[in-house]
């Protein structure tokens, strides 16, 4: 098994339906996940020329959770099942 890191953006006020979106789906992974990783609040994006605040808008990163997966196509298939808000996106975590 190789581990993928599940990427999520698009803030939304959390509604009873949207976190039980979340949770059905955390339910219907949870023999794939490794870390379940957690929400994302504001942020600060730092560059060589200075550091911006991030909104917690439409855009922003929401959050992550890291999974096993036989592939890229397995994690991408978990990853179709999010009831994501903006979008996610799918890295593989390779070792050092």
């Amino acid at each position: 098994m190789n581990r993928f890191i599940l990427l999520t953006y698009g803030f939304e006020t959390p509604t009873p339906e949207i976190m039980q979106a979340w949770g059905d789906w955390f339910s219907s992974i949870q023999n794939s996940i490794v870390d379940s990783g957690g929400p994302a609040g504001g942020g600060r994006e730092i560059t060589k020329t200075g550091t911006t605040d991030l909104p917690l808008d439409l855009d922003a990163f929401t959050g992550y959770v890291i999974v096993n997966a036989t592939d890229l196509d397995a994690a991408t298939a978990i990853a179709q099942t999010c009831p994501i808000i903006t979008g996610i996106q799918v890295y593989e975590v390779r070792s050092m």
